[in-house]
């Protein structure tokens, strides 16, 4: 194909998903035009802990897209010279049905998933900052890998211009589209294939379709403690018994409702705000913790301190941290699927517009973004065909 056929797209939207898709479309040949509303990434993708985290989700297609996506993002860290860790993740049991379910996880998973029970003396060699009263042991997974978000997420433009030859507009948000155009205010662009990847942002630009999708919104709220002192080292990501009901992967383990029977009487008050806790390293030492989770079209935009209390003190119950030192909080949204049919929401909006959101379901996108962009381009994941609004809603 010449220069002048070179087929073009355009990407809407600037955070993982949509620089995943410009690099899909790039590898595949595409000129490839990315538009944010912001002068950068300040949503979703730079509020998260920055784990690509397999664990999370269940062995089959996902599992593999996990791991195609943590292939790139290893790929883009070495040639970048971005920080990453190869840290792996280990959930700690001091409950016997915790260690129940760890035990039937690594059994159902051998032969599939680098995974491992540890005494709870090897916990100590893997990770030092674990609670050791009562502690029985851990599930040690090799599978995750941590970046620092803010520092991978605004890099990867640059990557993607100097690489692919990707064009970025910034502070430019795209109003209104109508294939094969875009306009952003009165400045219109045109393109073959239009992607819309700007989370729920999409609300604005088909809101019809916006309703009548099975989608809503998720607040969650995270802070991050002060870089802890020299030599201490998190080690591996750190998650409690919480974790394991949070995560579909743990939910075929036999003990997993006995699990999930004494949680809701011992942490009603956390469950009920969607509260499962995980602690993540950034190469400066700094420790990312979090989250809760809050479902809705419209919430309050206030952080409450008394979440991330509870966040905090459920953290001490796991980890013995050197400073517990706050030094920034913040809450996050992303779009979350609703009907429990879909891992991801890819439908095509009108002929030549996809809409991709809803990463494995909601908030696994820095996990399988690049996999899922390559099955897209590739035709191996096709759009859903949703059909046009009811009259009545036209």
């Amino acid at each position: 194909m010449s220069k002048s056929e070179t087929r073009t797209a355009i990407v809407i939207g600037a955070g993982i998903v949509g620089l995943s898709m410009a690099r899909a479309l790039a590898e595949a040949g595409y000129r490839v035009t990315v538009f944010d509303r912001h002068e950068r990434a300040v949503g979703a993708s730079v509020r998260n802990f920055g784990t690509i985290w397999p664990i999370g989700v269940p062995n089959g297609p996902l599992y593999a897209r996990a791991l195609r996506s943590r292939e790139i993002w290893r790929e883009f860290c070495e040639t970048t010279d971005t920080w990453q860790a190869p840290s792996g993740s280990l959930i700690a049991a001091f409950h016997e049905d915790e260690w129940a379910v760890m035990n039937e996880y690594v059994a159902m998973n051998e032969g599939l998933r680098p995974c491992r029970m540890l005494t709870a003396a090897q916990v100590r060699e893997q990770a030092p900052g674990v609670v050791a009263a009562d502690l029985r042991g851990a599930l040690l997974s090799t599978d995750e890998m941590v970046v620092d978000p803010r520092e991978a997420i605004r890099k990867m433009p640059a990557w993607l211009a100097e690489r692919y030859g990707v064009e970025f507009h910034w502070r430019q948000a795209i109003t209104r589209i109508e294939h094969p155009y875009v306009w952003s205010g009165h400045r219109r662009y045109t393109a073959d294939v239009i992607y819309v990847a700007s989370g729920t942002d999409f609300e604005t630009l088909y809101p019809e379709l916006f309703e009548r999708l099975a989608i809503t919104k998720c607040k969650l709220q995270m802070l991050r403690l002060e870089a802890q002192p020299v030599p201490f080292k998190l080690g591996p990501v750190v998650c409690g018994g919480l974790t394991m009901a949070h995560y579909s992967g743990f939910h075929a383990t036999p003990s997993i409702d006995r699990l999930r029977e004494r949680l809701s009487d011992q942490y009603a008050d956390l469950l009920a705000l969607g509260i499962h806790v995980m602690a993540a390293q950034n190469g400066l030492g700094e420790i990312t913790v979090g989250d809760s989770h809050e479902y809705g079209h419209t919430y309050e935009p206030f952080d409450e301190s008394a979440i991330n209390q509870k966040i905090v003190d459920y953290l001490r119950s796991v980890l013995v941290l050197p400073s517990w030192q706050v030094k920034q909080s913040w809450n996050g949204s992303y779009a979350k699927l609703t009907d429990g049919q879909r891992s991801e929401l890819v439908v095509e909006a009108e002929p030549g517009v996809t809409i991709v959101n809803g990463v494995g379901g909601g908030g696994l996108g820095m996990t399988l973004s690049f996999g899922l962009a390559e099955e897209v381009v590739s035709g191996r994941l096709r759009a859903e065909q949703v059909g046009p609004a009811p009259a009545e809603a036209r």
